[in-house]
C-alpha cells in the first residue's frame, strides 16, 4: 500500500520552529511529528509514502534518508511548484499512487496527531465498499470546524456544513483518508480544495463514508494546541505503552524522557512534560505542561510551565518561563529573567523580562 502525507507551505502558525526546520521535521513527544505517522503507515504495511510539498523538500528528504533505511520504507516528494490545495497535490502525485494493483491508499495532514488507527481503517473500508472513506472525530466546539452529516448505522456521509451557525452534528473530518485510486480520476491538475470540492461529489454519488476515530486527536499545527496535544499523546502512552514514560520520587504525572537526557537533583517534573535527547535539567528546576528540545539546558531552580523551549537553548538560572513562551532554537535567556508569553526568534540573547505576550526579532 501507499500513503500521500500533505506538508504543504511554510509552517507560519509554529515559527520560530519552523524558521529551523519545516513543520514535519519539528519534535513532538521526542520524535519529528511525521514520524510519527510514517511508522503507524509502515505497521499496516504501508511500503511507499510520498510526501506533497512546496517548500524546502530537499531539508526533508535528506533528513527522512536515515528514516528509510531504520523503517524500511520509500519516501519520496512529489513538489508543487505553485499552491495546489489539498486536492491537486493527489493529481501532482497520481502517478506513484495509482501502481495498477487497484489498493486504496492513505492520505493524511501532517499536523494531525492521534493513535492512528489504521488497520481498522483499512476493514471498515473494505467493509462498505465506497470509493471513499474519511476519518471523524468528535468535537465541542465543532462551529469552528466543518461538520460531517453522516448516517449513524452506515456511516454514510450525507453532506459537509461549514462553520455551522446552528447546530448539526458534532463530527469533524479529523484529516485521515483511505481512498480508491478511482478518487484521482474526479481530481484535476490545478488548486483544488478535497473537503469543498471533491468530497461532495464524492458524497452525491453515496461513494463516501466516515469513521469515527476511537481514541485521542489533535492539529498540533499551533503552539497551544501543540502543547494540549502533547498531554493527549502522554495519556495515550499511559495506557498503551507505560514504560516508555519517566517515574521516580521527581516525577508528577505523564512525563517523557530521552535516554540521553540528565537530570540534577531535586527537580520536580510534570505533568505533561517531554525532554529530548542530551538535554541537561540542573538541580531543582521546576517542569510543567511544556516540550525541551533536543540538546537544551534548564539551569538550576529554573521555572518552565506551558511553553516550547526550542533545539539548543538555554535558560538560565532562577529564571521564569510560562504562559505560552516559544524560544526558537539556540535562545538563551539569562538567569533571573521572566518570560511570559514571549515568543523568541532563533540565536537570541534574552537579557531583561518580557512582560506581557510579545514577538521579540
Amino acid at each position: 500500500m501507499k500513503a500521500l502525507i500533505l506538508v504543504g507551505g511554510f509552517g507560519t502558525r509554529l515559527r520560530p520552529l519552523t524558521l529551523s526546520v519545516p513543520k514535519p521535521l519539528v519534535d513532538f513527544g521526542n520524535k519529528p511529528m511525521i514520524l510519527h505517522q510514517i511508522e503507524a503507515l509502515k505497521e499496516v504495511g504501508v511500503t511507499e509514502v510520498v510526501l506533497a510539498i512546496n517548500y524546502q523538500p530537499e531539508v526533508m528528504l535528506n533528513f527522512l534518508k536515515d528514516f528509510e533505511n531504520k523503517l524500511g520504507i520509500k519516501i519520496t516528494c512529489s513538489q508543487e511548484t505553485e499552491p495546489l490545495g489539498t486536492a491537486g497535490p493527489l493529481a501532482l502525485a497520481s502517478d506513484k499512487l495509482a501502481d495498477g494493483s487497484g489498493d486504496p491508499f492513505f492520505v493524511l495532514n501532517s499536523d494531525v496527531i492521534s493513535e492512528y488507527p489504521f488497520a481498522e481503517l483499512i476493514q471498515f473500508h473494505k467493509s462498505h465498499g465506497g470509493e471513499a472513506t474519511i476519518m471523524v472525530t468528535k468535537v465541542d466546539e465543532p462551529s469552528k470546524y466543518g461538520v460531517v452529516v453522516m448516517e449513524e448505522e452506515t456511516g454514510m456521509v450525507e453532506r459537509f456544513v461549514e462553520k455551522p451557525k446552528v447546530f448539526v452534528g458534532n463530527k469533524i473530518n479529523a484529516g485521515i483518508y483511505l481512498f480508491n485510486p478511482s478518487v484521482l480520476d474526479r481530481i484535476e491538475l490545478k488548486p483544488t480544495s478535497i473537503e469543498k470540492e471533491v468530497f461532495p461529489r464524492i458524497a452525491a454519488d453515496n461513494g463516501l463514508f466516515a469513521m469515527v476515530l476511537p481514541g485521542f486527536w489533535m492539529d498540533i499545527g499551533q503552539p497551544r494546541d501543540y502543547i494540549t496535544g502533547l498531554r493527549l499523546y502522554l495519556d495515550s502512552l499511559r495506557k498503551k505503552a507505560p514504560a516508555k514514560l519517566a517515574s521516580g520520587a521527581h516525577v508528577l504525572g505523564n512525563v517523557l524522557v530521552h535516554e540521553t537526557a540528565v537530570i540534577g537533583e531535586g527537580c520536580l517534573i510534570g505533568p505533561d512534560v517531554a525532554i529530548g535527547p542530551g538535554c541537561v535539567v540542573e538541580a531543582g528546576v521546576r517542569l510543567s505542561r511544556c516540550t525541551v528540545m533536543r540538546g537544551a539546558r534548564v539551569k538550576k531552580h529554573a521555572c518552565i510551565s506551558s511553553s516550547i523551549i526550542g533545539w539548543h537553548s538555554t535558560v538560565g538560572m532562577w529564571a521564569r518561563v510560562e504562559n505560552m513562551t516559544i524560544l526558537g532554537e539556540d535562545v538563551h535567556v539569562c538567569d533571573e529573567v521572566y518570560s511570559n508569553g514571549g515568543v523568541v526568534l532563533p540565536h537570541k540573547e534574552i537579557k531583561s523580562s518580557i512582560l506581557k505576550p510579545e514577538i521579540v526579532m
